[in-house]
């Protein structure tokens, strides 16, 4: 019960207001700011700024304690706008990047991109073929790509581009070759010793080149 008591005392005192000091009202009716005072007898010792005041007791008709200031409160600090997300790279851009890194022609790059997804890059083919250069799930892994990211798609597609293109270098037809491979595989190509005849696969090669401009331009 006595820590209970106590307890609920505590409370009491955390629920008053600070105190910045007291006024002495003195019996002529003047008032005195004070830090705070002490009695000693008949004499009363005033505590204010760092210095002492003493006075008769009889002179103080009391005390009466004076609430802390509260000042303005600060202005707020506005919060920073947001950094913007920046923008994805386009398909064209990644494209770009992808042909430099790989040294190939950017515009055949292009050409490949837009006969594989139409530069969708949530494109999904019925066969399984995922985003802007339509890698093979089994392709992605082999490549240590993510295919669903379309900035890793289009390198691991250009990489692998690039390595038909070297495959089958010294060949006159290497650049029919390496697109057949990478539209049927390159077992295809080797079973029919070159591109094979798959209505689907001379469709595609005839896409890329229709779009393909060797001289660079746009």
């Amino acid at each position: 019960m006595k820590r209970l008591f106590i307890h609920l005392i505590g409370l009491s005192l955390l629920a008053l207001p600070a105190w910045a000091g007291e006024s002495v009202v003195l019996t002529n009716g003047f008032r005195l700011h004070a830090d705070r005072h002490e009695i000693d007898g008949n004499k009363v010792r005033i505590f204010s700024n760092g210095g002492v005041t003493e006075m008769a007791a009889s002179a103080v008709a009391g005390y009466e304690a004076e609430e802390a200031a509260v000042g303005p409160a600060a202005p707020a600090t506005p919060a920073k706008p947001p950094t913007p997300a920046p923008e994805p790279p386009t398909p064209a851009e990644l494209a770009a990047s992808a042909a430099k890194k790989f040294a190939l022609p950017e515009t055949f790059v292009r050409s490949v991109m837009k006969a594989e997804s139409a530069f969708q890059a949530g494109a999904v083919s019925p066969k399984g073929a995922i985003g802007l250069m339509q890698l093979m799930p089994e392709t992605a892994k082999e490549l240590g790509v993510d295919p669903k990211d379309p900035p890793q798609n289009t390198d691991g597609g250009v990489k692998y581009l690039r390595e038909l293109l070297a495959r089958y270098e010294g060949d006159p037809d290497q650049v029919l070759l390496a697109l057949a491979a990478y539209n049927a595989g390159p077992a295809a190509v080797e079973r029919y010793h070159g591109v094979p005849p798959y209505r689907e696969t001379r469709e595609y090669i005839l896409r890329v080149l229709k779009n393909w401009n060797p001289d660079g331009s746009k």
